[in-house]
C-alpha cells in the first residue's frame, strides 16, 4: 500500500499532515512542478488544491497506470 501526499499552499495542505499525509507546501508554480517530480515511488494518492492541479494540468490527472492516483480538493 502507497502512502498518501498532498501538494500545495502552506493553509490549504498543513492540516493533512494531522492525518498522516505528506504535506509537500508549494505556493509557486515551479515549487509545484518540482514537488510533483520528486514525489517518491511510495505515494499512491497525491491530493493537489485547485491551484497546484492547474499548473500540473493533465501531467497530474489523466489517468495513467505508471503515476499515482490524483484528487483535487473543491475549491
Amino acid at each position: 500500500m502507497g502512502t498518501v501526499a498532498a501538494i500545495g499552499a502552506r493553509t490549504d495542505v498543513c492540516g493533512l499532515a494531522l492525518a498522516g499525509v505528506d504535506v509537500l507546501v508549494a505556493e509557486e508554480p515551479d515549487a509545484v512542478r518540482e514537488a510533483w517530480r520528486t514525489l517518491p515511488d511510495t505515494v499512491g494518492l497525491v491530493i493537489l488544491t485547485p491551484e497546484a492541479a492547474e499548473v500540473l494540468g493533465d501531467a497530474a490527472t489523466a489517468p495513467q497506470p505508471a503515476r499515482p492516483l490524483t484528487v483535487v480538493m473543491p475549491s
